[in-house]
């Protein structure tokens, strides 16, 4: 098993063996999908707030995707992203099956200062879960490459923040692709982060259920744009062998899916502010839409799993 950071956000006092020894999961909204024996079943997000949890039987092991946090952000595309991120919290908060940890996918802050780690440490805070982070490239814009955020997040990490973990039969892998960006944004892995990844997947069972998380998109969704891992075939050969692999990723701030042979991949909004699509724009960046329109363009992602069951469902949840 790999080593995990230990982060300021287990404030509900587990240890890391009681964190690993629990059922985990996803929390997110719109509906629901719980897989029980191959066969799903959904609820509204409104009945999940007032669900109670089970009583007997396989509990879902249930974690949280939030992304693209982006603390600091003030411009015209979200002037109060710090609020849309407390509405996430909020949000989170309020489901009555309580996620037992979190991912965020990158982009904590804006600009990578002290102040927004710290502000953005406070607001997620409050989410009751230990939250597992990757950096985004906002997060690596300090002199000293990232090591605002290694201060906070790295501990026990490899490299510069790459880490694995098991929990409930699941292995999770957190990839750092913004490190060494390429020109025109490409993401890339490098050698040392490869080699680690292939030295860690070589312990698991070809069954066991892969869920790798990043910033960037592990496959090319537009080059032009720089969505996209340039080294990212390397990673998925030595992901093939696996039955069951998920891949999530932020970055590109809306909902995305590809299924390529046995690897699912999802691209996340962003609680912050929206991006055009690829090519509806002369470039990436915040996208202006009217006041009323924003909320359905940020958002969150739930995802649920029993053991014996079908793979990872995930479900996407717009703030309105």
């Amino acid at each position: 098993m790999g080593n995990e950071p230990m982060t300021d956000d287990l404030d509900d006092g587990m240890s890391r063996r009681r964190l690993l020894g629990r059922c985990a999961g996803w929390a997110g909204a719109g509906a629901l999908y719980t897989m029980t024996g191959g066969v799903a079943s959904s609820i509204s997000l409104d009945a999940a707030l007032a669900a109670p949890k089970r009583a007997g039987g396989a509990r879902p092991f249930t974690f949280l995707q939030i992304s693209d946090t982006h603390i600091g952000f003030d411009k015209a595309a979200n002037p109060n992203a710090r609020g849309t991120a407390i509405e996430a919290v909020e949000k989170i908060k309020a489901l009555a099956d309580k996620p037992d940890l979190i991912i965020h996918t990158g982009d904590i802050t804006h600009l990578s200062t002290d102040a927004q780690f710290d502000d953005a440490a406070q607001i997620l805070s409050g989410l009751g879960a230990p939250v597992f982070y990757v950096p985004g490239e906002h997060d690596f814009l300090d002199e000293g490459q990232g090591k605002a955020f290694l201060a906070r997040y790295g501990k026990g990490a490899h490299g510069t923040g790459w880490y694995s973990f098991d929990h409930d039969g699941v292995h999770f892998v957190a990839l750092n692709n913004v490190a060494n960006l390429k020109p025109g944004g490409m993401a890339h892995l490098g050698e040392e982060q490869l080699a680690w990844l292939k030295s860690d997947l070589a312990g698991q069972a070809s069954s066991t259920p892969i869920v790798v998380f990043g910033h960037i998109p592990l496959w090319t969704v537009y080059e032009a744009w720089g969505w996209g891992t340039d080294d990212s075939a390397q990673a998925l050969a030595l992901l093939r062998r696996f039955g069951s692999v998920t891949v999530l990723n932020g970055h590109i701030h809306q909902v995305i899916q590809k299924v390529e042979g046995n690897v699912s991949f999802h691209s996340a909004r962003s609680t912050a502010y929206p991006q055009p699509a690829p090519g509806a724009a002369p470039s990436p960046g915040p996208l202006k839409v009217p006041a009323e329109q924003l909320p359905s363009m940020l958002g969150i992602r739930t995802a649920r799993f029993v053991r014996g069951g079908e793979p990872i469902a995930l479900i996407d949840q717009a703030f309105a």
